[in-house]
């Protein structure tokens, strides 16, 4: 029987493991941490759901809609759109087609203009019909230059897209791919925003339990340490040990895949932030929508998780995140002394004597930068040497889509070399 080794049990190197248990591989899939998910887990501590860092699932993504059981994930959703928040001052921000009752509050809203509304809606319609090859293909520019070519005023990109896509892309300033801006536009415009009742975590489990039950074997607190082609066999060194394969699949995270593959066209230019998750005895009063930071990035956003997900907080309690972008420098103490502040010039008719800071995730390589042109230079599932290939978000975008997608894709490259 062919073997195939996986190094590594992210969303891609799990995605790869099962279909090629389900082609009849023999698959080993070896990870270093004692769990599965690489950037994609959950902690549990207290009754509360703490993801790594904040993310969310975006349901239109094709790969997640192949791959993924969303009824068996339990989802819960954000309201579409957002709430802008300044000092003394916050506003609603929403999709009137999918949130008709927020239309009278969207459109009175004082920090975007009516003519950027329209050429949302004009955006929106557009790109819903434009496939996801084409968004991905042709001319590249900054989400700045695209905005600003299209008409948008310098209030939306400041008030609205700078901080939301701050929150997507870890980069405030829209200096990143207009590609990435259209796919996720059309993923927002066409899906909503969710993440497992049991946390995003959960995705990763789901997907382990699939490969498991379609034959692949998973060996965790067992990393890869050095792999090589030897003609028609490849070497993987795992704990000191040497096992032979038939073929490698390399699935870790950006940095250790160049390590060990030697391909210098995988990114390692980091996007970071930093999460913190705090815990108070009432709901914020925004309802089930994330708060964009319009006065400043100190914090970028802030969302109630436990009003999307009841089931993140312990009853009579309330669980919301506030993510930095970058790696700031200030301690822990310092930037929830931040998240007080903001909270309370937000919302100054609460003083919050009863927040809590839970837990503080540092996010070195939360995403690789994505600039425009980015796409033209990233690694196939190939790498060139025989019998190794790669698998992660790294060689179609950087998102929980692509990394299942490379996943799939490194799968079906290896059954097609092995017949």
């Amino acid at each position: 029987m062919t073997t195939v080794i996986v190094a590594g049990a992210g969303l891609a190197g799990l995605v790869a493991a099962r279909h090629l248990a389900r082609l009849g591989l023999d698959v080993q899939v070896f990870e270093r941490e004692p769990d599965v998910g690489g950037r994609v887990r959950t902690r549990h501590e207290n009754g509360f759901v703490l993801d790594r860092g904040f993310q969310v699932l975006f349901t239109a993504y094709p790969a997640a809609r192949r791959e993924l059981d969303y009824d068996d994930l339990e989802l819960r959703y954000f309201a579409p759109g957002a709430v802008l928040a300044r000092p003394g001052r916050r506003s609603v921000l929403a999709d009137p087609i999918r949130d008709p009752g927020a239309l009278s509050g969207s459109v009175t809203n004082r920090d975007v203009r009516l003519g950027d509304k329209l050429r949302t809606l004009r955006l929106r319609r557009e790109l819903a019909r434009k496939p996801n090859r084409e968004i991905f293909s042709g001319e590249d520019q900054s989400i700045e230059e695209y905005l600003r070519a299209r008409g948008f005023s310098d209030s939306f990109r400041e008030n609205f897209a700078g901080p939301f896509y701050g929150g997507i892309t870890l980069d405030r300033s829209l200096a990143t791919s207009k590609k990435v801006f259209e796919f996720t536009f059309k993923m927002l415009s066409t899906g909503k925003i969710a993440v497992p009742a049991d946390g995003m975590g959960a995705i990763s489990n789901q997907l382990a339990e699939s490969a498991g039950l379609a034959g692949a074997t998973i060996h965790l607190g067992e990393g890869v340490s050095a792999v090589e082609s030897t003609g028609d066999e490849v070497s993987v060194e795992v704990g000191g040990e040497t096992v032979a394969a038939d073929a490698a699949i390399v699935a870790t995270d950006p940095r250790s895949a160049r390590e060990l593959t030697g391909v210098e066209s995988i990114p390692t230019d980091a996007r970071g932030c930093v999460t913190q998750y705090f815990a108070h005895d009432e709901p914020l009063p925004v309802g089930n929508r994330i708060v964009l930071n319009v006065g400043d990035d100190a914090p970028n956003e802030i969302v109630p998780l436990s009003a999307a997900a009841p089931e993140f907080a312990p009853d009579d309690w309330e669980l919301f995140s506030a993510t930095f972008l970058g790696t700031p420098a200030e301690s822990d103490d310092e930037l929830a002394a931040t998240v007080r502040k903001t909270l309370r010039q937000w919302f100054p008719d609460r003083q919050f004597p009863n927040l809590e800071r839970l837990h503080t995730d540092r996010i070195e390589f939360a995403q690789f930068a994505q600039p425009p042109g980015v796409f033209d230079g990233l690694p196939g599932n190939r790498t060139g040497d025989e019998s190794v290939y790669l698998a992660g978000d790294y060689t179609e975008a950087s998102s929980l889509n692509a990394a299942m997608e490379s996943g799939r894709e490194a799968a079906l490259a290896v059954y097609d070399d092995m017949r």
